[in-house]
C-alpha cells in the first residue's frame, strides 16, 4: 500500500479476472495495473534481477493502457519476464499520447506460477479520476 491509500483489488467477475488499480497520478495507476496483471499470476515476491524499458504511443490512455498491458504479457511470453516493479512516465504531444516504462522483473521459470493470463481485453476498461485518485478498471482473460 501507498500510505494508507489501497493499490488495487480484485473484483468478482465470471471465467475472467476483473480489478482496480489505483494511483494518487495516472503513472502511478497504470502501475499498479501492471502489478494486479502480475499478482493474478503468482503471489511470490519476485526479484529484480533483469531491467527493460517500453516505449509505447497511443491516441488515448485506453489504447496506452492495453498496449503497455499486452506488451508486459509479450514479453512474459516470449522471453520469460515476470514483473516485480515498475516505473512509469506518460507524456502528450499533439494528439499523441506516450508511454515509457521502466521495468524489472525476473526469469518466470524460478518462480511458481498459478494462474495464467491470456489477454488483457477492453471490455468494460475504465480509467476516470475520482476525487484526487486515480482508478482504472480491467479485465483479464484467463
Amino acid at each position: 500500500m501507498v500510505g494508507s491509500m489501497k493499490t488495487y483489488e480484485f473484483l468478482p467477475h465470471t471465467a475472467d479476472v476483473k480489478f482496480l488499480a489505483y494511483g494518487k497520478t495516472l503513472e502511478e495507476a497504470f502501475q499498479n495495473a501492471a502489478l494486479a496483471t502480475f499478482q493474478v499470476m503468482s503471489t511470490k515476491k519476485i526479484k529484480k534481477v533483469l531491467r527493460k524499458e517500453i516505449s509505447l504511443q497511443a491516441h488515448d490512455y485506453q489504447a496506452l493502457l492495453y498496449s503497455f498491458l499486452e506488451e508486459l504479457l509479450f514479453l512474459l511470453d516470449t522471453e520469460n519476464f515476470f514483473l516485480s516493479t515498475v516505473v512509469v512516465t506518460l507524456a502528450q504531444k499533439d494528439d499523441s499520447l506516450f508511454l515509457e516504462a521502466e521495468i524489472y522483473g525476473d526469469n518466470v521459470k524460478k518462480y511458481e506460477a498459478h494462474t495464467l493470463v491470456k489477454a488483457v481485453t477492453y471490455h468494460e476498461m475504465k480509467i476516470k479520476k475520482e476525487k484526487k485518485l486515480w482508478v482504472i478498471q480491467v479485465i483479464l482473460d484467463v
